[in-house]
């Protein structure tokens, strides 16, 4: 949102209300200011000029206490709100209130000086507009000089224009609803742990000898930590190892359990053979989703301790076995219930808040789009979750059906990804919110009821009728939005496989991939710039030596120099080679400082030294766009055209890309 303003001195009123901030202090971090224009354009997120307004009560005097009327005097025509706001009341709820609604910026910005953040840390809360509706902020850089956090930015691999979207679907689980892994994951840990000591759970859903019940009594001394594993990872089912992978599948990191490979076992294994091989199931598992990062865990525990304790686990467990026990021991603890009534218990102790959730929804569904929401989760868990995710959970979180004035049609239950094939005939039932029954539909229309069932959809304001559903296809879906082509959805999700790959391969659908790791990934890319450019002047220096080596050698085998001319061509090529080897150790240092800082083990999530990781190649073939929170959505027009940068092929960099 921009402001325009031409007052010639500053205004400041009492700091318990509004402060509008001037010029830079002394010892400030910003850079300085611009150089003034004849029509200054100032953004509110601008280290130039801050608007403040505190949440807290105001005791003096609040701009929100005064109608538009009163304020013309002051601002008169020289404050321009150039946009943001809408003239229109909200598309669901005229008079709508929801938690954060002004929250939608970042709230850690990057270094300044750097150019990258230019937010203030402080947040904005805007007077309503005149309709009593909250004004949406985004910025859209560069048009309005408002700059949005890297961290915070949406990155598009493939054009796309959002006036040719006509529908925005949401997954739920970790990407509306982030998880925090170092509750929920160590929940879901300890509750598979607990399951496979327990003889009831061991018979209930297994038999005997299908869990882990040959590690049973060592189970319970273990620990999880959390941070250890990272998407993208690949599991030997055959061999214990955990390997990480560039874009061409050739393995660059790689452990056993906890061990890791050396640089001749990680060749001798993955590099010497006649016919590569696909790392793909059955032989090999992909850790391509956060909810798989305790199974990783887990998995390799259990390498370590075989290989630790010989004889404690019968010759006929191998690591292939161990696998699928362990896979097996964690859906069951997704599937037993208990994982997610711990959840639902205190949401906020096992889910991040979001405020900016519920205005880019909002947002959203002003600008004319549909939204819908497709989660694997039950009604009975989906509505707790989105209850807390849109500020209800004041209220009993099972009965409020407040969140649902925010979509078209949710469908739960939809075992993606197999939602995303039309030839899929699960039947689609309709869900009543207030007891949870399913009712059968006629492919979504409504079906008569025997007795006296009623099948009513119930929302707080009741002017907003949103279909809930369970099943079904996407065949389905479509015919409930009326979607004309496949191209005029936008899907967000945080599953490669589940929620982008199969949505933008099978259907043809715009995908947008949420990966929360990447403001972290982004934060040190931007601290290690120096590093990468030494590595690069490393690299560089390398290939100088081995050019003047290889040189040196042709001349003594090939140009058959006199005694002395040999001598001294001889002394050249040591000295190169000892200066090749220092260069190399160098180089070498470098990269591993540079990899442990993005990560110990793994090191960079989108990186394998100078390649892509396998994990990034697969965000570029199938993400149209990919950021950090879905939330981010908020930050950008709904109508923004999202262009990607140049591609570049190696030929192109040192003519066309040394320029930019």
């Amino acid at each position: 949102m921009l402001v325009q303003l031409h007052f010639l001195a500053v205004i400041a009123f009492a700091p318990e209300t509004l402060v509008l901030q001037n010029l830079i202090p002394s010892q400030s971090r910003f850079p300085p200011p611009r150089p003034p224009s004849s029509s200054p354009c100032l953004c509110l997120f601008n280290n130039h000029f801050a608007m403040r307004i505190p949440k807290k009560p105001l005791s003096l005097f609040s701009l929100s206490t005064f109608s538009s009327y009163q304020l013309a005097p002051l601002f008169s025509s020289r404050l321009r709100f150039s946009s943001g706001i809408s003239a229109k009341p909200p598309r669901s709820l005229a008079n709508a209130t929801s938690r954060g609604a002004n929250h939608l910026h970042s709230r850690h910005p990057m270094d300044g000086n750097n150019g990258i953040g230019v937010h203030d840390q402080s947040l904005v809360d805007l007077p309503a507009a005149g309709n009593g509706a909250k004004p949406h902020v985004w910025s859209s850089f560069p048009e309005h000089g408002c700059k949005t956090d890297i961290r915070k930015q949406i990155f598009c691999n493939r054009s796309l224009n959002m006036k040719n979207i006509v529908a925005v679907g949401f997954d739920m689980d970790y990407t509306l609803a982030q998880y925090k892994p170092e509750t929920f994951e160590s929940l879901a840990y300890q509750g598979t742990i607990k399951n496979n000591n327990d003889e009831n759970a061991v018979g209930d859903h297994f038999g005997k000898g299908f869990c882990l019940f040959y590690c049973s009594p060592w189970l319970l001394n273990w620990s999880f930590d959390w941070k250890y594993m990272v998407r993208g990872l690949v599991l030997d089912k055959k061999r214990g190892n955990i390997l990480k992978m560039d874009r061409h599948k050739y393995v660059k990191v790689a452990y056993h359990g906890f061990k890791e490979l050396s640089k001749e076992d990680k060749v001798g294994t993955y590099g010497n053979t006649l016919v590569r091989d696909s790392f793909d199931e059955p032989d090999y598992a992909l850790i391509d989703t956060l909810f798989s990062l305790a199974e990783a865990y887990l998995f390799a525990q259990l390498v370590d301790f075989k290989d630790d304790n010989p004889g404690k686990i019968q010759e006929s467990v191998d690591y292939a076995r161990m696998y699928k026990d362990v896979r097996a021991a964690v859906d069951l603890c997704h599937r037993d219930g208990t994982l997610k009534q711990m959840v639902a218990k205190d949401p906020k102790r096992y889910i991040n808040e979001d405020p900016s959730i519920v205005p880019m929804l909002e947002m959203l569904r002003e600008s004319g789009r549909a939204t819908f929401l497709v989660t694997n989760s039950l009604w009975d868990y989906t509505n707790i979750v989105m209850n807390f995710l849109s500020g209800s959970s004041e209220v009993d979180g099972s009965k409020s059906f407040a969140w649902l004035q925010y979509f078209d049609v949710v469908i739960t239950g939809s075992a993606k990804p197999g939602f995303f094939h039309e030839e899929n005939r699960a039947n689609l039932f309709g869900v009543v919110p207030e007891t949870g029954m399913l009712l059968n539909t006629d492919n979504g229309s409504p079906m008569p009821q025997v007795g006296n069932i009623s099948a009513r959809l119930f929302t707080e304001q009741k002017n907003h009728a949103c279909q809930v559903f369970q099943g079904g296809n996407v065949a389905h879906l479509h015919k409930l939005l009326s979607i004309e082509s496949s191209s005029q959805v936008l899907y967000v999700g945080d599953h490669i496989y589940g929620d982008i790959l199969r949505s933008k391969k099978v259907l043809g659908w715009r995908t947008m991939l949420v990966i929360p790791e990447l403001e972290k990934e982004v934060q040190l890319l931007w601290e290690s710039r120096d590093t990468r450019k030494e590595l690069q002047f490393l690299r560089s220096e390398r290939d100088r030596i081995e050019d003047e080596i290889h040189h040196l050698k042709w001349s003594l085998k090939f140009k058959n120099p006199d005694g002395d001319a040999k001598q001294k061509l001889s002394t050249e090529l040591e000295k190169l080679e000892l200066e090749r080897e220092s260069v190399r150790l160098s180089h070498q240092e470098a990269q591993r400082k540079l990899h442990q800082k993005f990560h110990e083990p793994w090191g960079q999530l989108l990186k394998t030294g100078y390649q892509n990781s396998r994990f990034a190649h697969q965000v570029e073939r199938f993400a149209c766009l990919y950021s950090s929170q879905v939330s981010n959505l908020a930050l950008y027009s709904p109508d923004k055209y999202y262009r990607p940068s140049e591609d570049f092929m190696q030929h192109e960099f040192g003519i066309v890309g040394s320029g930019l």
